[in-house]
């Protein structure tokens, strides 16, 4: 009977080594860094999803779902339309993350990843750029830097608010470029190339101004010389005239004083070693000097 019982036990070990052979890398689970695990077990999903790491055990029947639970972006290009009822191409890029506890609801309700994003984030997205581009006033208004931040503002705002119950974290939402319509671009074009032309006429004319001014100044400041120069003249004149009033009042009044004079002019003339003889009608009023009279 021991003989039977070994040969038992011996087939009993056997298929337990099959099994473990064939199953054992099923009793672990090993999470990538950045990614978490979601288990179903056939056809109904876990309730928790299983983080980076090693998980022992685990049931070998679990059938695992990976996900990226890192930082990615999404780059889409939209046609959107303003009140002027023109279309302007815009390319934004929404920066996004899955939550990572929120993942067997992803896999239940929608899917893979590219699932989420194809089902919910591009549809958002672009119904959100159509939604906001009815606020914008004409489509050169992109271009303002306002318009921009409130846009960018405002599809965060949503696209949060729509992703999150969905399982995805919206981080940012960001204009990359603007395209507007050709003929808009080259009526913009024309309109810069005006505006230059009239502020190059304008910078002309505030040369040709300030020339002018100068010319001006240096005008006004030679008049303003002259002026001085004749008002100096003027004023000396006045002086030399007034001396000689001066004189011939006291002249008048004091005929004495050209007698003074004449003695005074006497006795310098007699310092001259040519002169000789000098002679004074002293009967008349202004007795003045005679020289040399009789000389041949």
């Amino acid at each position: 009977m021991a003989k039977n019982r070994l040969p038992n036990f011996v087939v009993v070990m056997a298929i337990i080594a099959v099994i473990l052979i064939a199953f054992g890398a099923r009793f672990f689970k090993a999470v990538e860094p950045g990614h978490v695990a979601v288990a179903s077990l056939f056809g109904k999903v876990t309730a928790e999803s299983y983080p980076e790491g090693l998980h022992i055990p685990v049931n070998p029947f679990f059938k695992w779902h990976d996900y990226d639970v890192r930082m990615k972006t999404h780059f889409e290009k939209a046609n959107v339309p303003s009140q002027d009822q023109l279309q302007t191409q815009l390319e934004v890029s929404v920066q996004y993350r899955l939550i990572g506890a929120q993942a067997p609801l992803i896999l239940q309700n929608t899917g893979s990843m590219e699932q989420i994003v194809a089902v919910h984030l591009r549809p958002a997205l672009r119904s959100l750029l159509r939604e906001q581009g009815k606020s914008i006033r004409r489509a050169e208004d992109f271009f303002l830097e306002e318009t921009q931040q409130n846009l960018q503002t405002a599809l965060l705002t949503g696209m949060d608010q729509f992703m999150l119950p969905k399982g995805v974290a919206v981080e940012a939402v960001l204009i990359r470029d603007i395209q507007l319509s050709p003929f808009i671009t080259k009526a913009i074009e024309e309109k810069k190339q005006r505006e230059q032309e009239v502020e190059k006429q304008k910078a002309e004319l505030e040369r040709f101004r300030t020339e002018q001014q100068q010319l001006v100044a240096a005008a006004t400041a030679e008049r303003n010389a002259a002026e001085e120069q004749a008002k100096r003249q003027r004023i000396l004149a006045d002086a030399q005239a007034y001396e000689i009033r001066q004189i011939n009042e006291a002249i008048a009044s004091n005929p004495a004083y050209i007698q003074l004079q004449a003695l005074e002019s006497l006795k310098e003339i007699s310092k001259d070693p040519a002169s000789k003889l000098y002679f004074i009608n002293s009967d008349s009023p202004m007795p003045l000097p005679l020289m040399h009279l009789g000389e041949k």
